[in-house]
């Protein structure tokens, strides 16, 4: 059991990792580490500024003392001069204990400005590092953004990337469509044309295609029959029936000479009457 989740949790972290490989952006993590260091320095700058507070509170705690023990000091004199020994002696070791006091507040002063000293060479140093990876950092951004371009182009060029990948499926599906739709276009005409299917809109007893088979069977055969009877007229020498057109025209040329020649007996007529007289 403890083997099965140890390979559970392998693959989990697996997967994890190869997500997130994928997502991960080159640019935004060096952006954030950036930000990042940034945030470190702002840390260190603040730092120097709470133990240079520290310090001068410091500093002015050691000068109230000094002056509580030059006042005790005053006041040891005063009390000795008046006589009153045990009073003077309460004085100056009030004084003693404040002196104890004031060093102990030395080695803290010393402490602090040894510590601003190490923050602020340090936070120089981080100044200058910060500086160098953020000239550093433009340079990856400018070479990664320049790579992933280029493998863009790549991609789009040989097709081999994913969104190309997806429009490749998409025009192959379309293609395949189109040629689909194109053999179902010419399987219609062909059933339409030999007449497999019926029209539907036809009124009446619609034909079938045997009936127009036959139809087209029986129109040639009286085509031949008559064309096999006009070679034998031919062949003959009967005369061909004319056109009426033909007939037509032939009475009306015959029909003009007839009037013609009565029009010339008429006006003959009349020049033999005055003849005879004479």
């Amino acid at each position: 059991m403890p083997g099965l989740q140890g390979r559970f949790s392998s693959i989990v972290k697996a997967k994890v990792s190869a997500a997130l490989d994928r997502t991960e952006n080159p640019s935004e993590t060096l952006d954030y580490s950036y930000e990042k260091q940034l945030e470190l320095l702002q840390n260190v700058k603040s730092g120097i500024a709470e133990v240079a507070t520290s310090k001068k509170r410091t500093q002015m705690q050691q000068e109230t003392l000094r002056a509580q023990a030059a006042k005790l000091d005053g006041q040891a004199r005063q009390a000795l001069s008046a006589g009153n020994e045990d009073l003077s002696r309460a004085a100056l070791e009030r004084k003693q204990a404040i002196a104890a006091e004031i060093e102990t507040l030395d080695q803290q002063v010393s402490e602090l400005e040894r510590q601003q000293e190490q923050l602020t060479e340090n936070e120089q140093k981080l100044q200058v590092k910060i500086a160098d990876f953020r000239t550093k950092k433009e340079v990856i951004k400018a070479q990664y953004s320049a790579a992933d371009a280029q493998v863009k182009i790549s991609e789009a060029a040989t097709g081999v990337g994913e969104q190309m990948g997806d429009v490749g499926l998409a025009m192959q599906r379309a293609v395949e469509k189109t040629e689909d739709m194109k053999a179902r276009s010419d399987a219609m005409g062909e059933l339409e044309q030999s007449g497999t299917f019926d029209d539907l809109t036809q009124l009446g007893s619609g034909e079938d295609d045997v009936d127009r088979r036959l139809e087209q069977v029986t129109s040639a055969s009286e085509v031949d029959s008559e064309l096999a009877k006009m070679k034998a007229e031919l062949g003959s020498g009967a005369t061909p029936p004319k056109l009426p057109e033909a007939a037509e025209k032939e009475a009306e040329s015959s029909s003009e000479p007839e009037e013609s020649s009565h029009v010339q007996a008429t006006d003959a007529q009349p020049q033999r009457e005055t003849l005879e007289p004479s």
